[in-house]
Formats: C-alpha cells, structure tokens, sequence
C-alpha cells in the first residue's frame, strides 16, 4: 500500500490502464477539447478580427511550433534512451547470470550444485516474482536474500588450482557485474519522466493547439478538422512518450524473455561426468 502511495501517477495510469483504451481517451479528450475550444472562440471572437491578423498569428504560431516540436523530438529521444537502456540492462545481468552458470562447472561438485541452484533459484524468483513487482517500481525481499547467498558462496570459496582460481576471479567479476545490472534494473523500473517535462509538454501542447483557433477561417468544420488533427498528432506523440516512461510497467512493458534463455541453459546438458 505504501508503494502504491508513493508511485508516480503516470506509472499508475500505465499500470491500471492498456495502452489502446488509454490511447483512445487520450486521442477523444484532444478532439473534444479542440472543438470545444474552438467553438469559444468562434461565438465571443469576431472572425473578420481574426482574419485581419492571420499573418502576425500565423509568425507566432511557427515559433510556438517550431519551439514545442524540438522539444517534443527531445523527451521522445529520452524515453527512448532510457527504455533502450533498460533492456541493455536486463540482457546483461541474464548474461551473467548464464556466464556464472557455465563457470560453475569448473569448481568442485558441492560448489557447483550449490551456485546453480542459487542461481536457478534467483532466475525463478525474478520471473515469478520481481517481474510484477517491477511494474510497481519494487523489488522482490527474497531475490535479494538469493544474491546475498551467491555472494556469501563465492566469498568464502578457497580455490584448490590454478584452473579453479582463473574462473573464480571471472565469476566474481561477473557477479559483481550481476550486482551493478541488478540495481539498475531496479533503479530503471522506478525512473521515468520528470514532472516538470510532463507539466512543460502539456503546457506546450495547450498553447500550440490553442493558437490554431486564432486563426480566421469561414467554415467552422474545416477549422475544427484541422485543429483536431494537430491534437492527435500531438498526444499520439504524447502516447509513444508515456508508454517509454517505466520500461517495466503497463502494455509495452520489457519482457523477461533473456531470463527464460537462463533457463534454457539450466535446462541443457550438464557437465559430461568424470571419467
């Protein structure tokens, strides 16, 4: 409860709302609110005034525009970047998680069944837990106490060879790696969008739209058509930037299909037995 308390709203919206209805509130709240809006000016603005002045509005509007799409191509490289950041984050823990895995095999058979089961352990808690946990920006209690064990395992690993000691400065390095990948995944799921862009691009999508009323036209459907579709334009760009927001929250969430590759692994041959 307290974590519900404490998440964004967008994270909210995204958790309890799917991208295709929220989309189509979206998309019918810009048409109503552009027709609306229009309608106001068109009864209490004269349109021979709006007429006189189209080319000083239309010099304002191209700058309003002009000021409001680069900022928009901005938070849309953002969000991307940082969606794209967090599936790199994902992949390479999975890759550790498997490179651990392989290496296990070169340590002595207790270690051996003792790390892949840890590490089968923690594959299986993050798919069937954390991963849910995720969408609300939490973690899970029991895939931490898992990595704590893998690190207490390696930490108190005597190497017997020189084999044995060339892997285990490996698997310490990938585990710290595992570590790192960990906290930012988690990190990522809590991480979106800053309210002040939010308030900014809202602001910015209000007065862009707005401006087009102030334009002097003679048919109100033709005003209303055109101004209509600049909203959508806007908050179907709007739409792309909330889906990126939280990587691991609502439709366009990041799947953990790297995960279920370690799996796979698990699942594989193990090691051929000693002759």
């Amino acid at each position: 409860m307290l974590a519900e308390k404490t998440m964004p709203l967008i994270q909210k919206i995204l958790l309890y709302i799917p991208i295709i209805p929220l989309g189509a509130i979206m998309v019918f709240l810009a048409v109503a609110l552009c027709v609306i809006g229009l309608s106001l000016v068109w009864r209490f603005v004269p349109r021979n005034m709006l007429k006189a002045h189209n080319d000083l509005t239309n010099s304002i509007f191209q700058a309003v525009a002009l000021a409001y799409t680069v900022l928009l191509a901005f938070v849309v490289v953002v969000a991307w970047q940082n969606y794209d950041k967090a599936v790199g984050h994902t992949e390479t823990e999975a890759n550790c998680l498997v490179s651990l895995y392989r290496s296990s095999g070169a340590f002595s058979r207790s270690f051996e069944k003792e790390a892949r089961s840890l590490i089968a352990g923690y594959v299986k808690t993050v798919l069937r837990e954390e991963w849910e946990s995720l969408a609300r920006g939490e973690e899970s209690a029991k895939a931490r106490t898992i990595m704590r064990k893998m690190w207490a395992l390696y930490l108190n690993y005597v190497p017997r060879s020189e084999k044995e000691n060339i892997f285990y400065e490996e698997s310490i390095e990938q585990l710290d790696d595992l570590r790192e990948m960990r906290r930012l995944r988690i990190i990522d799921s809590r991480t979106g969008i800053h309210p002040v862009l939010w308030f900014v691009l809202a602001v910015g999508a209000i007065t862009t739209v707005g401006f087009t009323f102030f334009f002097g036209s003679d048919k109100f459907i033709n005003h209303a058509i055109m101004a209509s579709v600049l909203g959508v334009i806007i908050t179907l760009i709007l739409l792309t930037i909330l889906s990126f927001s939280f990587p691991f929250t609502g439709s366009g969430r990041i799947e953990p299909k790297m995960f279920m590759q370690v799996i796979g692994i698990r699942e594989g041959p193990e090691r051929a037995p000693a002759k």
